[in-house]
């Protein structure tokens, strides 16, 4: 067991931190008062041109120009460029007369801007007359998370309440991938693909363990008195290089951790966390599917997967919370760490979204202290907040049903539920003949 850092606990040193947090508090609810006057003035504007070419009949053009007269006022204040304003008068009249719940919530410091925007980006995927009954659920939702955390539950949510089913609507985004070069500065470019999310993901996962694989590998040499890496590239710069290398000869042109032109790079394969509905599963359902809590992903390609991999089980969750209790299994270790990649998705420290599948298996009672190798003790962690917990006076008791409990250095606590499961069993009626359940 490693010994807590030592880190000044003095009343000075929490009177400060104490200080710090109320004045970001006040200054949160100031910023979101202004923010919500900002957004009305904005809407006005875009109403009062409305008003101003109601009286000739609305001509398009008409509209147009008094728009781009009142934005050019507006921008004069704002120190902006008249382009600039009328974007945001077209995004304050969505967000104001749109949402009106969202705005009302976030005035009353229910929720906060960054939710607001994850119940707007993911409400206009919706016709608009769905709007209203989508963001009541969408802002109960809000009130438990943080706005990352959300945002994917958020677009799944409005992909499920869709007229269309997600797989059709899919297939027409899907025609319209591409790869776009957008030339940057000093010599450097921005090449940027469009892919299915599952793709992309994979992608970025694979070119990680790549860059991850060099950069354990690499040596040291002496120059003069110092000893320094041979290798100094950060991981985003080994993640371009093998990138690059992958796309214009096919393997890595330095790979450090064999001595063979291909070396052991070209072995790893991209990992992607993927929870299907057991409807979905079978093509009784065509709703999306979620991707480790990131995004939605098309039925098709989840079945595919869930096809052509042995690392998948049913998973069943109590009805009533949600919270799933058991797993098929046939190790108990192997089953534990499914149960619990279910359960948690993700890093379960507050606002923490690293997918389960990156992070560490905690056990919140130490170990070494007595505490015990059981679900109820046990939660994922990524390296950085797993660190924290060890070093800093943060603390973390589990509570019923995967629920953890932080207590900061200050006393402050934090509740982080479990993720709301995106699969749901239903035990099916037994007929008479049916095959035994595998």
């Amino acid at each position: 067991m490693t010994e807590p850092m030592e880190i000044p606990d003095g009343e000075t040193y929490l009177a400060a931190i104490a200080g710090i947090v109320a004045d970001v508090e006040d200054i949160g609810v100031e910023f979101a008062r202004a923010k919500i006057r900002e957004l009305r003035a904005l809407a006005a504007a875009g109403r009062l041109a409305d008003e101003q070419s109601a009286p000739r009949n609305a001509r398009v053009q008409v509209h147009d120009m008094v728009l781009r007269s009142i934005s050019a006022e507006v921008a004069g204040v704002m120190r902006l460029t008249d382009r600039a304003v009328q974007r945001r008068i077209g995004e304050a009249r969505t967000i104001i007369e749109g949402f009106p719940a969202a705005v009302t919530a976030w005035e009353a410091g229910r929720i906060v801007q960054g939710h607001v925007k994850a119940i707007v980006d993911a409400g206009l995927n919706l016709p608009g007359e769905m709007w209203a009954e989508f963001e009541k659920v969408a802002i109960e939702r809000c009130e438990r998370e943080t706005p990352n955390r959300v945002r994917g539950e958020l677009e799944i949510l409005a992909h499920r309440m869709h007229p269309r089913t997600f797989a059709e609507r899919h297939e027409e985004a899907a025609a319209g991938r591409c790869v776009r070069l957008m030339p940057g500065r000093d010599g450097m470019s921005d090449l940027i693909a469009t892919l299915p999310t599952v793709i992309a993901e994979g992608i970025h996962d694979r070119l990680t363990q790549q860059a991850r694989a060099i950069i354990d590998t690499r040596g040291e040499r002496a120059i003069g008195s110092e000893v320094v890496a041979t290798d100094a590239r950060s991981t985003d710069q080994v993640r371009a290089d093998v990138f690059a290398d992958l796309l214009l000869a096919g393997t890595p042109a330095l790979d450090d951790t064999c001595d063979t032109s291909a070396g052991p790079l070209g072995a790893i394969r991209a990992r992607v966390q993927v929870l299907v509905p057991a409807a979905t599963l079978t093509g009784a359902d065509d709703g999306p599917c979620d991707l480790t809590g990131r995004s939605p992903i098309d039925p098709d390609t989840a079945r595919t997967l869930a096809g052509a991999t042995h690392v998948w089980e049913r998973l069943f969750h109590d009805p009533t919370t949600g919270v799933t209790v058991s797993t098929d299994s046939y190790r108990v270790p192997s089953a534990m760490r499914r149960f619990l990649q279910a359960r948690d998705q993700h890093c379960r420290f507050p606002g923490c979204r690293v997918a389960a599948i990156r992070c560490e298996i905690d056990h919140t009672h130490d170990h070494a202290l007595g505490g015990k190798t059981e679900l109820t003790n046990l939660a994922h962690l990524c390296q950085r907040h797993h660190s924290m917990k060890q070093f800093t006076a943060w603390r973390v008791r589990q509570l019923q049903g995967g629920v953890l409990e932080w207590t900061s250095p200050l006393g402050r606590t934090y509740r982080e539920d479990a993720p709301t499961p995106a699969v749901a069993f239903t035990p099916a009626a037994a007929h008479p003949g049916d095959p035994a359940p595998f």
